[in-house]
């Protein structure tokens, strides 16, 4: 009987923050379910379990919109209230997911009075750092993508700032945090490319007017993007139709941080068989003006895609033909400048890549 008691408390332990999985917010992910008085001290939250839904681990602090730190205006970009990291503090929830699947978590983030600011994402055993150094939007928040592959059946999502400041009240915001299931794509006889059109990708949140960062491969092995891999040391955008101009289907990738941001893909070819690469080149309808230029790469060859955008929204197509010299062919984007928003000089923009089209020549 003693037996049985225990087993049953550890299970009511194991499945107090399970959630079962579905694409969006997570169980209180955007922390509107407030913690109870008695569980905090000031904005602090006091206990393991302080928060519903989750579970804390060192300062966490429970903010509400238009809070002030000093002279700074604490800002929550979606509903009334955010929590806060301190040194070496994290929030983790128990996830309920399919062993050997993909996913991909979505969060939004911002700075408060620390510059050289961190977030550990884990989701148990893999985990990636993501620095928040560049700040993409004016208002401060940020949202990003990491993508995991279930190597368990039930997995520990950890959000963890490891920095340490001499005020524990500087670390960073957290807001708004989903997850989605990912479906790799495979090329076609139509379209050697994989996800040649964006459409499969991370959670966009309904007011996602600001798209999702998509980090850098060093930072996380498995790529958002299924197909792509993010081959820079900046991070590229991911945009929808509901908030932006796409030049096809919903979803298109925007390149915000020049050469410091690309994509690519390495797809299979015939040695000497010729292939054309064409692709839509456009801008986002984001007040991203200017001489704009892409530069795309299909092997060793190369071209140059210039664009005068007037910031409202457009395209134009480009074909780059080639001749295949190996096997496998590596297909890359990024744009030549740097570009910011004429309404907007603190937030980084840029070209939009789209429809991405790789077909071999008959007859060669």
């Amino acid at each position: 009987m003693r037996g049985a008691m225990l087993l049953s408390v550890l299970l009511v332990t194991t499945c107090r923050f399970a959630f079962s999985l579905k694409d969006g917010l997570v169980e209180n992910g955007n922390f509107e379910f407030s913690p109870k008085q008695s569980d905090m001290k000031g904005t602090e939250l006091i206990g393991r379990y302080a928060l519903p839904k989750w579970e804390i681990s060192g300062f966490v602090e429970y903010i509400k919109a238009g809070q002030k730190q000093g002279d700074m205006l604490l800002v929550v970009p979606e509903g009334a209230y955010a929590v806060r990291l301190g040194n070496e503090a994290s929030i983790k929830q128990i996830l309920n997911v399919t062993k050997g699947m993909y996913y991909s978590i979505t969060f939004s983030a911002a700075r408060t009075c620390a510059q050289e600011e961190k977030l550990n994402i884990s989701v148990s055993p893999e985990w990636g750092v993501l620095p928040m150094q560049t700040m993409y939007s004016s208002n401060g928040w940020d949202s990003y993508a990491w993508a995991f592959k279930a190597l368990l059946d039930v997995v520990d999502l950890v959000i963890h700032n490891p920095g340490v400041e001499e005020d524990p009240a500087c670390g960073p915001l957290i807001d708004s945090v989903a997850i989605k299931a990912l479906y790799p794509p495979k090329p076609t006889n139509k379209n050697i490319m994989k996800n040649w059109g964006f459409e499969e990708g991370p959670y966009l949140f309904p007011n996602a007017t600001s798209g999702v960062l998509i980090p850098p491969n060093i930072e996380d092995k498995h790529s958002p993007l299924p197909g792509w891999m993010v081959e820079s040391l900046k991070a590229v955008k991911y945009i929808n139709a509901e908030n932006f101009w796409v030049p096809q289907g919903r979803y298109a990738i925007e390149l915000v941080a020049g050469k410091e941001s690309a994509i690519a893909q390495v797809v299979r070819t015939i040695t000497g068989k010729t292939y054309t690469l064409s692709f839509s080149v456009g801008d986002a309808n984001n007040s991203c003006e200017g001489s704009m230029v892409v530069e795309a790469f299909a092997g060793k060859d190369t071209i140059k895609v210039p664009y005068e955008s007037k910031g409202k929204g457009g395209f134009k197509r480009a074909v780059l033909k080639f001749v295949a010299v190996s096997t496998r062919t590596r297909i890359m984007f990024y744009s030549t400048f740097y570009t910011m928003r004429s309404d907007d000089f603190s937030s980084l923009c840029g070209p939009v890549i789209d429809d991405v089209k790789l077909l071999s020549l008959r007859g060669t």
